[in-house]
Order: C-alpha cells, then sequence, then structure tokens
C-alpha cells in the first residue's frame, strides 16, 4: 500500500469523526504547546541573561561569597573596606569597587514600591558600565562627604515619581530617610514578567547608607582589570590576597563568562525539569489516542475483514491503522506549535522568550513518535483479525 493512499484512506475516515478526531488531539496539542512553551521560556530567559551581562561592562571580575554561584550553602562571610583595599592595590586592577545590597520599600511622590538599591562607591558607575539620562552620577566628593544621593534607574524613576524629568532633584525616603535624586541612568532593557532589571534599580554612595550597614560589610567586590589578557592573573592575585584572610572555600573570584555559566546551567537544570514534567502530558495524550484507536478497530471490524478478504495483508492493516495514529498525533502537535508560536509574539514585547528550529523539530519529532508508539498496539490488533470472523462481527 502506498503512502499516498493511506493518507487518503485516513483523512477519508477522520472526515467521518470530527469531533473525536478534535478531542483526541487535544491531548497532543496541550503537551506539545506545554513542552515548547517551557523551552520557548527557557530560551528566552537564557537570552535575558545574556544580554543582561553584555550591558555590563567589560573585564569584570566578581568576587561573591563562596556558593554563591554553585547553589550551595553560601558561606556566612562579608567582606569589608579592608578587602576591597587589598584587591584595589593588585597589579592589573583599574577599579575595585565593595557592593552592598538591599531590597526595601522606597517611597517617593508617586507611590511607595519594594526596589533594590546598591550602594558602593563612584566607581560603580564605571564597572557597570552606566551612563547617566538625566542629571549626573554621585560622585568621589559625594561619597567622601556621606551626601545622602541616589541616582534611579529609569523604570524606578517613572514608577516612583510618574516621569524620569520628575524624579530629578525630588526627594525618596527609604525607610524614613531622604535621600535627594540626583541623575536618572540611560535605560538598559531587560526584565519582564517575574525578572529583576537594571532599570528597577537605584545607586548611592555607601558612606550615606551606614544606617543600613553600620559594620560597613559587604556582599561582593567588583573588580575591572585594565585588559581581557589581565584577568586571569588578576583573579590568582585576588584569591591569593583575600586567602591571607579566609578560608579558599569562603569566597568565589569570578570573570562574566563563567559567572555566566553558572547560571546558565543551573537554569539548563531547572528547564529541563519543568520540560520533564510537562512531557508528562503528551503521555496522557498518547493513552488518549491509543484508546480512540483501540474504538476505532472495533468499529471497523467488518472492514478489516472486507479488506483482509480482497487481498489486503496483515502488514497493510498494520500500516493502515499505524498511519491513522501517527496523522492523529501530529496534527496536535502541529496546532500545539502554532499556539505556543502565536503566545510567544504576544509576550515577546514583555519578555525575549522564541522557539528556535530544534524547538520545532523536537516538537513534530516527539508527537510524530507518540503516535507510532500508542497506535502500533491497537493496529496490530486489526492486522491479527481472522478475516471470516471480521466479516462475520456484528
Amino acid at each position: 500500500m502506498q503512502i499516498p493512499f493511506l493518507i487518503r484512506s485516513a483523512i477519508d475516515d477522520f472526515k467521518r469523526n470530527k469531533g473525536r478526531v478534535f478531542l483526541t488531539s487535544l491531548g497532543i496539542l496541550i503537551g506539545v504547546a506545554s513542552v515548547v512553551l517551557l523551552m520557548a521560556f527557557g530560551l528566552g530567559l537564557k537570552r535575558y541573561i545574556e544580554r543582561q551581562f553584555q550591558s555590563l561592562g567589560s573585564n569584570l571580575i566578581f568576587i561573591l561569597p563562596g556558593g554563591a554561584l554553585s547553589g550551595g550553602v553560601v558561606g556566612g562571610i562579608q567582606f569589608d573596606e579592608r578587602d576591597a583595599a587589598s584587591v584595589r592595590k593588585i597589579q592589573n586592577v583599574e577599579l575595585a569597587a565593595p557592593i552592598y545590597a538591599k531590597m526595601t520599600r522606597i517611597k517617593g511622590t508617586n507611590k511607595t514600591e519594594t526596589y533594590e538599591f546598591i550602594s558602593s562607591t563612584a566607581d560603580i558607575f564605571t564597572l557597570l558600565n552606566l551612563e547617566i539620562d538625566r542629571g549626573r552620577a554621585y560622585t568621589k566628593s559625594d561619597f567622601e562627604k556621606g551626601n545622602k544621593v541616589v541616582v534611579l534607574g529609569p523604570s524606578a524613576a517613572q514608577k516612583i515619581f510618574g516621569s524620569v524629568d520628575g524624579a530629578l532633584n525630588k526627594i525618596l525616603k527609604i525607610e524614613d530617610q531622604g535621600f535627594k535624586v540626583i541623575g536618572v541612568a540611560k535605560v538598559k532593557g531587560g526584565g519582564g514578567v517575574g525578572t529583576p532589571s537594571i532599570d528597577d534599580r537605584m545607586y548611592m554612595p555607601y558612606t550615606a547608607t551606614l544606617s543600613f550597614n553600620p559594620n560597613k560589610k559587604f556582599f561582593g567586590i567588583y573588580l575591572k582589570a585594565n585588559s581581557s589578557e589581565n584577568i586571569s592573573q588578576v583573579k590568582i592575585d585576588a584569591k591569593k590576597a583575600l586567602a591571607k584572610r579566609y578560608k579558599p572555600e569562603d569566597f568565589d573570584v569570578t570573570e562574566q563568562t563563567e559567572f555566566l555559566n553558572t547560571i546558565n546551567s543551573i537554569f539548563t537544570i531547572l528547564n529541563s525539569v519543568l520540560v520533564a514534567i510537562a512531557a508528562i502530558s503528551l503521555v496522557v495524550g498518547g493513552i488518549g489516542i491509543m484508546n480512540i484507536m483501540y474504538a476505532s478497530v472495533t468499529e471497523r471490524t467488518r472492514e478489516i475483514g472486507i479488506r483482509r478478504a480482497i487481498g489486503a495483508t496483515q502488514r497493510n492493516i498494520l500500516w493502515q491503522f499505524t498511519t491513522e495514529a501517527v496523522l492523529l498525533s501530529v496534527l496536535g502537535g502541529l496546532l500545539g506549535l502554532g499556539i505556543s508560536y502565536l503566545v510567544v509574539i504576544a509576550i515577546q514585547r514583555l519578555f525575549p522568550a522564541y522557539i528556535n528550529f530544534t524547538t520545532v523539530l523536537l516538537a513534530l519529532g516527539v508527537s510524530s513518535l507518540i503516535g507510532i508508539v500508542f497506535g502500533v498496539f491497537p493496529a496490530n490488533k486489526a492486522a491479527k483479525l481472522s478475516p471470516i470472523e471480521a466479516i462475520r462481527y456484528e
């Protein structure tokens, strides 16, 4: 039996049972859509993280508590000014800035929001490649005097004060302490549903936040090497400098690419687990196809007997019903893929999710495989029916 004939025969049978075909394909549709959307979100998350790192300055090195990158138990150490001073003296280090960050309620004229503020030295703007759109950045003089000034990300300025221009020279309250807005950073992009954005942050001298951080302790220290060729040596020297005060497992010294690879590996594992969970719905859809095909074999027993009587072989019948199961599954896969594509287009303004060629092949390949695996059992039953008994079946 030729493939075109098998396909035409399957389509003719589908036309006679449109409602049943739709309901059978619905299980595969939901399963494929779930898997494809999760993969699209995973790819989007990876792209988002890469964009965030690309928007930062070049030649960066991060010094963080031990375990912060591996996802394990984070060490209890916090860095201080002495640590920052020691790594600042390392050869080929252009800049070094300690980082203190805190999520807290920020009150402005428009509304009160929860944001992350980052306090550091004036070098933070160069380190993170932050450019000023309105006003100015805080300076070394502001840092030395402990001036209560703040530079807002554009999203934070918009939400707290209603507009970027309206934020300049205004006073915002952080835990009842007033800080004057002296500048608004340029848009860096990123962020979206459930993800933080650089544009939502705010920056201030850490000397102005001693009431929040009286012991002058820092979560991390950011370094900038004077060239990409010297990054490896700076990392080695930084580890040696910190090893004088801490155990090697108490801290991590890593560059941007290592940081990005670590985060990507964590999200890849997480996304794989979520896809595996979503794949359960594909198994459920496959069981639905098997049940419908068993019912179809029972309903068409006499048809099978007649076909066998006029010369159809067991192999012909096997291929006929297997083809129908595969087409049902592929139909559900195509519909699921189409719905996923529409959803991804709708959310791309908020989050950079996308569907790549591998995802398309996987969706169609898996749906076809499900049709074969779950369709071959009822097809085999149909093929093994005795022609005489099938014709006499009522």
